[in-house]
């Protein structure tokens, strides 16, 4: 999920102090390669800012303790535009050898045969994979081998203005439930100031109150399954507020970006997002003189988010050496000093249990309360959907599903025309 950045984060840990972990099997040392010619490696990644400077000082930090392996990042936009650059440079054979795949296009990558499968260098390696946050590993795998690792993950939150709730007299802990977050939201809505949330209709928060409902997205045999119960109470939970007026619901490219500037701004007392917009939210939060605290997403039948982010993976088609230097880069990148880097410095996900541990995440969790709670969040976590075709499937419910909420549709509807179009793609 995009996120924006303007200043480092609220716990300080000494940039690039890290310790560099990465190995092949055998040595940090490339196989023929030396300082003086050393491997060259491209590394494509996707978003600016915060994100993008973690990117960038890993890398520096990693090519200054690999003088055999030289890795240069490029920016590539969005994850659909470095997506689209990576499967064009790989039609012309021009491919980095890392990159990023946002978790959902995993799969598409690895069966489109653009991407290496990492399972023989982590038998080799004996790399330890229970390390790695269970709730975070399902969109790693591809018939039962891991093609991607871990590396800037998210989960979506429930982010609170508790000064406004508590002028409200609303509980700053804020709602636990569907039907509290609509109580929360009526009564920041009462007197026409201010709206209770901004909500896009956004994929990722539609997959989670699916989840929340008691649903899934896809069955088993890579079918539609939204069309339910479970999905009908999705929509109907959206609109029923909207028509209520206790949320507004922007749309367009930049609905995300005004979801944003609504909270910041204190035109909306609660905001769903991902958990790396925390150190921006709390930074603005500061700057204009109120509090901000964070909460699981609100329970129905039970609790529920999808994860986001992405993973690294190695394009496929390379040759012994490049494989060898991929791999290295890829193993550092992941490894527990540079996730509990990145966590703290970017606000995603920590992948690892090792790196939730270590000293200095635990002193970002006792500083900043507020960043443990898409970590403990991850006990109810699931992995995205993985079949190819899904972010057709994707485009359909999201303008289905708003035609619904803003227009004169019923969720039914929104189902019914959502599900013949997924079918149409994923058949």
């Amino acid at each position: 999920m995009k996120t924006y950045w303007t200043i480092g984060s609220t716990a300080a840990i000494a940039l690039l102090m890290m310790t560099g972990c990465g190995s092949t099997p055998s040595s940090d040392t490339v196989s023929g390669a030396t300082p003086d010619e050393p491997v060259e490696l491209t590394y494509w990644y996707a978003w600016g800012d915060k994100i993008g400077e973690n990117n960038e000082n890993l890398v520096a930090q990693f090519n200054e303790e690999h003088p055999t392996i030289q890795v240069t990042a490029e920016f590539q936009g969005t994850y659909d535009e470095l997506h689209a650059k990576t499967q064009a440079a790989f039609a012309a054979k021009d491919a980095p050898e890392v990159t990023q795949n946002e978790i959902a296009s995993v799969e598409t990558f690895a069966k489109n045969g653009m991407t290496q499968s990492l399972q023989p260098f982590i038998d080799a390696d004996g790399l330890d994979i229970e390390d790695f946050n269970e709730g975070l590993m399902g969109n790693s795998y591809v018939e039962d081998e891991i093609y991607a690792l871990p590396y800037l993950r998210s989960t979506p939150i429930l982010y609170l203005n508790t000064t406004i709730l508590e002028e409200k007299g609303l509980d700053p802990a804020g709602p636990k439930t569907w039907d509290e977050f609509k109580e929360y939201a009526a009564v920041l809505s009462e007197d026409g100031t201010m709206k209770g949330a901004t909500m896009p209709i956004d994929i990722w928060f539609y997959e989670a109150f699916v989840t929340q409902a008691g649903g899934t997205m896809i069955d088993e045999d890579g079918q539609p399954a939204f069309n339910s119960e479970a999905g009908a109470e999705a929509i109907d939970f959206i609109k029923e507020m909207y028509e209520e007026g206790s949320i507004k619901v922007p749309t367009g490219d930049v609905a995300g970006d005004t979801a944003k500037q609504d909270f910041v701004n204190g035109k909306s007392g609660m905001m769903l997002s991902s958990t790396a917009d925390l150190t921006y939210l709390m930074t603005n939060a500061k700057e204009q003189g109120y509090e901000v605290d964070t909460a699981f997403m609100p329970e129905n039948k039970q609790f529920g988010v999808p994860t986001g982010g992405a993973n690294l993976v190695m394009t496929a088609g390379l040759d012994e050496v490049k494989q060898e230097a991929a791999w290295t880069f890829i193993k550092w990148m992941t490894d527990t000093d540079q996730t509990a880097y990145a966590s703290e410095f970017t606000g995603y996900l920590p992948s690892r249990h090792s790196a939730s541990e270590t000293e200095a995440m635990q002193k970002v969790y006792e500083e900043v309360p507020q960043y443990k709670t898409a970590v403990d969040q991850l006990e109810y976590a699931h992995e995205r959907p993985m079949v190819e075709g899904y972010p057709e499937v994707v485009n359909a419910l999201v303008e289905e599903i708003t035609r619904a909420v803003l227009q004169d549709g019923t969720s039914q509807d929104a189902l019914d025309n959502a599900e013949k179009r997924a079918e149409a793609v994923l058949k």
